[in-house]
């Protein structure tokens, strides 16, 4: 993990500095987040996850919660939410977007990195992350502060990290080849609806704020597997998955899912 505290920093910063630059059409950027295949999956995801939680008193911790993506479900799934998120911004369209619930003292929206808050050890039943872990410098030391906010019988839920698979060449020549072009059609696809709804997208650099989503220092699920052991948890499993990453019917999907392997993962984690 890192040990360069300026660059620590630095990549708060840029977080901060990207999200406030798409904040405004942040949900328009993402289809592989907020795709109608994606939504359902994840919904499905947190109502078979509070099954699994033990005597649950409904408390849980949205860590990046963004503009609510997970945050929104947990509320109308009864939970009384806890939304952390770096950016001002996001924090901003939180209030509002839920501001009932706020008033109904269901939700808190505190801006902060995880790493900076203090909360009552075991205070949640549920802890969520989804898109958020290769944002942040010392995402192990992050895991372990999780850790301890939750409670015994309580459930961790990371979700939407890429796979173990993303960036290692297929062992098939053929699945090779059409892993490219299906990565590299993505961003064509996206771009081609972009000007169909006439939307004016500046270039962002995603270079710092998404530190661990990189081919150099890509993210170690063993690392987080190997948190889950040492912290004594019942239960834990990574499960890899395909997303949908255009708004646009991408026909190149298809021949990928048959021959390339998963490309992003989901960790569930029972304490």
């Amino acid at each position: 993990m890192l040990t360069d505290e300026t660059l620590k920093q630095k990549i708060y910063q840029a977080n901060i500095s990207v999200h406030r630059q798409e904040v405004q059409y942040y949900e328009l950027l993402h289809p592989e987040v907020y795709g109608k295949k994606e939504q359902k999956r994840i919904t499905e995801k947190l109502k078979m996850i509070d099954a699994f939680v033990e005597v649950n008193q409904k408390h849980a911790l949205d860590v990046g919660a963004g503009t609510g993506n997970l945050t929104g479900k947990l509320l109308q799934m009864d939970y009384q939410v806890t939304a952390v998120d770096i950016s001002p911004e996001m924090c901003a369209i939180l209030q509002r977007k839920y501001e009932s619930y706020l008033k109904a003292e269901k939700l808190t929206v505190i801006n902060s990195p995880i790493e900076d808050l203090s909360f009552d050890e075991g205070k949640f039943d549920l802890i969520t992350c989804y898109s958020a872990l290769h944002h942040m410098p010392d995402y192990i030391f992050a895991l372990r502060c999780f850790s301890a906010l939750l409670k015994k019988g309580g459930v961790i839920y990371i979700d939407h990290e890429a796979s173990p698979f993303y960036w290692k060449t297929e062992s098939s020549s053929l699945a090779s080849l059409i892993k490219n072009l299906y990565f590299h059609s993505i961003p064509i696809f996206n771009s081609l609806y972009f000007q169909i709804v006439g939307l004016r997208v500046p270039v962002i650099d995603y270079s710092l704020s998404d530190y661990w989503h990189k081919k150099e220092h890509a993210l170690n699920h063993k690392g987080l597997e190997d948190i889950f052991k040492q912290e004594g948890y019942d239960y834990f499993k990574r499960t890899d998955y395909y997303q949908n990453s255009t708004w646009l019917w991408n026909p190149l999907s298809l021949i990928y899912r048959l021959v390339g392997k998963p490309e992003m993962s989901f960790w569930i984690a029972k304490k």
